[in-house]
Formats: C-alpha cells, sequence, structure tokens
C-alpha cells in the first residue's frame, strides 16, 4: 500500500503538468478576440489593441504559459475578465456547490446500485434480473438532460411535489436545501444507476456460482446465509473502480444538471466562462476539475486495495 501511494503521489505533479499545458493550449484555442468579447464589436481597433497589451493577450504564448502555470501553483489566480471577481474565490465557490450536488447524488447511488445489482445477480436470468437489467440499461442510455427535463414535468410542474429551481433561497434551512437538489441529483442517479448495477450483478453471479458458494450451501446454510456472509462482499468490491468512474463522471456531467435547474455550479461556470471567454476563470476551473479527476482516480484504487489486499493495482509490476 505505502509502495502504491508513493508511486501515484510521484506520477501527480507530472500528470498535472501535462494537464496544465493541455489545458492552458485548448483554451487558448477558443474562437474569438477575448478583448473584442469584452469591448463588444462597436469598439475601435485601438481600444481593442490597448486592452489586448493591458492583459497581456500580446505576450508570446510560452510566456504566458509560464506566468499562468506559477500563478496557479502559488493561488495567484487572477480576476475575472467579464465577472470583475477574484477567479480563485468564484471557482472555490462554486466547487463547492458542485460538490454538494455531486455528494448527494453519489450517496444516492451507491446504496441504490449495489441493492440492485446483488438482486439482480442473485436472481440472474429470472424476471427480477430482467426488469432491472434492461431499466438500467435504458436510463443509462437517456441522457442527463432529458431525464432532468422529464422530472421537472412530473414532480415539479404536475405534481408540485418539488421546486423546479436547485437554487435555494438565501437562509434556508437544510431540509429545504435538499428539497431543491433532489430533482437533479436524482436525474443524475438514474443515468448512472445501470452501469455501477451491470458490475455488480456479473460479480454477484460469479460468486453464487462460486465452490466456496456451493459448498456452503451443501454444509446446510440457506441461500440468505450464502449471500450475506460471502457473496456481498466479494460483489461489491468490484463496483469500486465502477464507482470511481461514475463519480468522475457525476462532475462531469453537472453542466447540463446545473444549467436545466439553474443551480450555480462549476459545470454551469464553466460553460459560461468558454462563451465569454473569460480565459482566466475558464482555465482555473478546467485545471481544478483535472487536479479533482486525479484525486477521485487515486481515491478508488486506495479504497479497492483497502477492500482487498490481494490486487496489487500494478505494485507486481515494479
Amino acid at each position: 500500500m505505502r509502495r502504491l501511494l508513493l508511486r501515484r503521489l510521484t506520477a501527480i505533479p507530472l500528470t498535472l503538468l501535462a494537464v496544465s499545458l493541455l489545458v492552458y493550449v485548448a483554451t487558448e484555442l477558443v474562437p474569438g478576440d477575448v478583448a473584442r468579447t469584452i469591448l463588444g464589436r462597436e469598439a475601435s481597433p485601438a481600444s481593442v489593441a490597448a486592452l489586448r497589451a493591458q492583459l497581456g493577450l500580446d505576450r508570446p504564448l510560452v510566456a504566458r504559459y509560464a506566468d499562468w502555470l506559477t500563478g496557479f501553483l502559488t493561488g495567484r489566480w487572477g480576476d475575472s475578465y467579464t465577472l470583475g471577481a477574484p477567479v480563485r474565490d468564484l471557482v472555490l465557490d462554486r466547487l463547492a456547490a458542485s460538490l454538494l450536488l455531486a455528494g448527494l447524488a453519489f450517496a444516492l447511488l451507491v446504496p441504490v446500485a449495489l441493492t440492485l445489482g446483488l438482486v439482480a445477480g442473485v436472481n440472474h436470468d429470472r424476471p427480477a434480473d430482467r426488469l432491472i437489467s434492461v431499466t438500467g440499461l435504458t436510463l443509462g442510455a437517456v441522457p442527463e438532460f432529458v431525464t432532468g427535463v422529464v422530472l421537472l414535468v412530473v414532480f415539479a410542474v404536475r405534481l408540485r411535489w418539488f421546486p423546479a429551481s436547485a437554487r435555494a433561497p438565501e437562509g434556508a434551512s437544510p431540509l429545504t436545501r435538499l428539497g431543491h437538489l433532489a430533482l437533479p441529483a436524482l436525474s443524475l442517479v438514474l443515468l448512472c444507476t445501470g452501469y455501477v448495477a451491470r458490475h455488480v450483478r456479473a460479480s454477484t453471479v460469479a460468486s453464487v456460482e462460486s465452490p466456496y458458494a456451493r459448498a456452503a450451501e451443501l454444509r446446510g446454510a440457506t441461500r440468505a446465509q450464502v449471500v450475506r456472509r460471502h457473496v456481498v462482499r466479494n460483489s461489491t468490491v468490484p463496483a469500486t473502480s465502477a464507482l470511481g468512474v461514475q463519480l468522475q463522471f457525476l462532475l462531469g456531467g453537472l453542466v447540463s444538471v446545473e444549467l436545466l435547474f439553474n443551480y450555480p455550479g462549476v459545470g454551469a461556470l464553466l460553460l459560461q466562462s468558454a462563451i465569454d471567454k473569460d480565459l482566466p476563470t475558464l482555465q482555473a476551473t478546467a485545471m481544478v476539475l483535472g487536479v479533482l479527476y486525479m484525486l477521485i482516480v487515486l481515491a478508488a484504487d486506495l479504497t479497492y486495495r483497502l477492500l482487498d489486499p490481494r490486487v496489487g493495482l500494478g505494485e507486481a509490476a515494479a
């Protein structure tokens, strides 16, 4: 475990360097002139040139990248071109809001997906298995914004059980905030459940048909006892990787969900900064998400290793 952690932590700086280069070049290739976007179409060429010089956009790309990377690593992320606010405060505030939504969705996803996968695996090739598998595949094929629209129409417009907007009023109680986040979290859960449940189902089928499960039944153990004592642990461990992948997807899928439900998260900020050509905000947001993705992968690998020490995760090849 210590060697694995050391190797992964050593690789993170090099990966971050590659990510930072990719992020900076990609954002610099965004179509349009930043200065022209800020000043408007009627601005004179002299005014546009003056603003470009003020923002340092007339400097060589390599010099701008070096200054930006140094500033990012030291916490000097600059100010937003369009909002005029410090980028660091803006991104971290929006990230906290998105992590709250993603965390709620993940907290719902884990028990629902694991339970459905276990039920489907224990009852494989039976009606319950077919129903869970077909439903999961169908929901997984529907984009989250389509699911969100359906949830809005049914539960917010028709039944009026939940508010249509995920933006809770200032000073709202935790229960009220939870009600505002229910529909966007549910739209993400419905999209991800089938993927995780299929992994759990496959490992459950293998565990139920394994020699140790059959031996336990021959010794007089009931099916429920075999499932509880042997199948559950062996079936849920492989789902760790699938859950890690889905947690990354939850963060990536927040863009459309946040826009649909009017939620002030990092996904909406990323899209708006790209539209406005707000390069400091766009670069910092993309970089923060890249770092977060790497941490999620590391946490998933370590959790897998803790649950199943037999898995080397590449250590054996070292």
